[in-house]
C-alpha cells in the first residue's frame, strides 16, 4: 500500500489555522489528482484543497475541525484503482419494479447512485439558495452528477415556472403547521472562522485604540441631481451606473490627500506614524459568512467608472467566496454603508491598523433650513470614527466638513478645487 498524506498547506503569512468547513468527496471514494476534496475556511476566505495524487481518499479530520498549518487532513491510498474505492455511505439503489404485464428480467446488478448526484458544490449551493431554486430541479453536469457553479447560474437565470392555479373556493386549505406555544428551545452552533476572526478584531479595535466618533449631516440634493442628469450617458459610455459610493469615495480621497493625518496609521512599535501618499479605500461588503473589507487601490487616481466597475466585481466575488487573501489585505481608510440596510445613525468600529472609517447611512427626506426657508431635502448622517492617538479632534471634524462640502457642491469635486 502506498499512502500520500494530505496536510494543511501554507496559505498566507498571517494565517496560522483553518477550519475544515466541508468535505467535497466521500470517505473511501476514488479521487483524481488535483481534484478538490474539501474546503478550508480561513480568517479571510474559503479555499478548495486539491488532491496531491489519485487514489482512495481516507478521512483523518472531520468537518468543523480547527487545523493548524501542516496538520494532517486526509490520506490517499495510491495503490487503489477507481473500481476498488467507493464511498462508504453509498448504498446500492433498489432495482426498479417490473411492470405487471412484462416478465421479470434476468437478475442484474442494481444501479448504484453516487453520493454527489444532485448535490451542489458550495458555490453552487449559495447561488441556488439566493435564487430560491430547489437543487432537486437542477441537472448536475459535474463529476458523478454534481451540480456545478455554472449549472446553478443557469438555473438561477432561467425563468421561474408559472405558479400553480389557485384551488377552487370549495377546496379545503392545507393545514399549516401550528407554531409551538411558549417554546423555550435553544441550540448551539459553532461560530464560523470568519465570524470568530471578526469578533476578535472588533474587540481588539475597541480595547487597543482611543476610538472616538464625530458626526455631521450632508444635503445630497446636488449629488442626486448630478446622477439624474448624467446617468443615461454614463451607462451608455461605461456600461455601469454612477452610484453614490464612487462619489463618496472620490470625496474622501480628495480630503485624505489634503489631510494626510487621517490617512496615516500607527506603526507596530507605537512610536511612529506611517503616512501614505496614496489612498486605498476598503469597502465593507456583507456576505453570507460575514463582513469583508476588500480595498480598491489608488482611489485618488481612478475615474468614477473605474471605481464603480471594481466595486461591482469585488462585491460579486466576495459573496461567492472568490476573493484571494491578497485581495483582502491593505487599505488606508474604510467606508461602510449601513444605509443600504436602513440604518439612520451608527458608530462604525475601526478597521485596524487603519485610523479612520466613514459610516454612510440612509437618505431621508427631511425639512431643513435653507437661506431662512424650510425646505424638504434628501439628507444623510455621516459618522467618522477615528483613533485619537493618531488624529486630533480638530482634524477629524475638519475632514468630515471637507467631505460634506465636496458632496454638497460636487462641481468642486469634479474640478479638483
Amino acid at each position: 500500500m502506498s499512502i500520500v498524506e494530505m496536510k494543511v498547506p501554507v496559505i498566507g503569512e498571517s494565517v496560522t489555522e483553518v477550519t475544515l468547513s466541508e468535505w467535497l468527496k466521500a470517505d473511501g471514494e476514488y479521487v483524481e489528482q488535483d481534484e478538490a476534496i474539501c474546503e478550508f475556511e480561513s480568517d479571510k476566505a474559503t479555499l478548495e484543497f486539491p488532491a496531491e495524487a489519485a487514489g482512495k481518499l481516507i478521512y483523518v479530520a472531520a468537518e468543523g475541525d480547527d487545523l493548524e498549518i501542516g496538520a494532517l487532513v486526509a490520506k490517499i491510498d495510491t495503490s487503489a484503482s477507481g473500481g476498488d474505492a467507493a464511498p462508504k455511505e453509498t448504498a446500492a439503489a433498489p432495482a426498479p419494479a417490473a411492470k405487471a404485464e412484462e416478465p421479470a428480467p434476468a437478475a442484474a446488478p442494481a444501479p448504484s447512485t453516487s453520493y454527489a448526484a444532485g448535490t451542489p458544490s458550495p458555490a453552487a449551493g449559495k447561488i441556488l439558495r439566493e435564487a430560491d431554486v430547489d437543487p432537486a430541479t437542477v441537472n448536475g453536469t459535474g463529476r458523478d452528477g454534481r451540480i456545478t457553479k455554472d449549472d446553478a447560474q443557469k438555473a438561477a437565470a432561467a425563468p421561474k415556472a408559472a405558479p400553480a392555479a389557485a384551488p377552487a373556493p370549495s377546496s379545503a386549505p392545507a393545514a399549516a403547521p401550528a407554531p409551538a406555544s411558549f417554546s423555550r428551545a435553544t441550540r448551539t452552533e459553532k461560530m464560523s472562522r470568519m465570524r470568530r476572526t471578526i469578533a476578535s478584531r472588533l474587540v481588539s479595535a475597541k480595547n487597543n485604540t482611543a476610538m472616538l466618533t464625530t458626526f455631521n449631516e450632508v444635503d445630497l440634493t446636488e449629488v442626486m441631481a448630478l446622477r439624474k442628469k448624467v446617468q443615461d450617458k454614463f451607462v451608455e459610455k461605461y456600461g455601469t451606473k454612477l452610484g453614490f459610493m464612487s462619489i463618496f469615495a472620490k470625496a474622501c480621497a480628495v480630503a485624505l490627500m489634503e489631510m494626510p493625518d487621517v490617512n496615516a496609521h500607527l506603526a507596530e512599535d507605537e512610536k511612529s506614524l506611517i503616512y501614505h501618499d496614496f489612498v486605498d479605500i476598503s469597502f465593507a461588503v456583507s456576505t453570507p459568512t460575514g463582513l469583508v473589507v476588500p480595498p480598491i487601490n489608488n482611489i485618488e487616481s481612478l475615474h468614477f467608472a473605474d471605481i464603480e466597475l471594481k466595486l461591482k466585481d469585488l462585491a460579486a466575488r466576495a459573496r461567492a467566496n472568490k476573493l484571494s487573501i491578497e485581495e483582502m489585505q491593505g487599505g488606508t481608510f474604510t467606508i461602510t454603508n449601513g444605509g443600504v440596510f436602513g440604518s439612520m445613525l451608527s458608530t462604525p468600529i475601526l478597521n485596524q491598523p487603519q485610523s479612520a472609517i466613514l459610516g454612510m447611512h440612509n437618505i431621508i427626506q427631511r425639512p431643513v433650513a435653507v437661506n431662512g426657508e424650510v425646505k424638504i431635502r434628501p439628507m444623510m448622517y455621516l459618522a467618522l470614527s477615528y483613533d485619537h492617538r493618531v488624529i486630533d479632534g480638530s482634524s477629524s471634524v475638519t475632514f468630515l466638513v471637507r467631505v460634506k462640502q465636496l458632496l454638497e457642491d460636487p462641481t468642486l469635486l469634479l474640478l479638483g478645487v
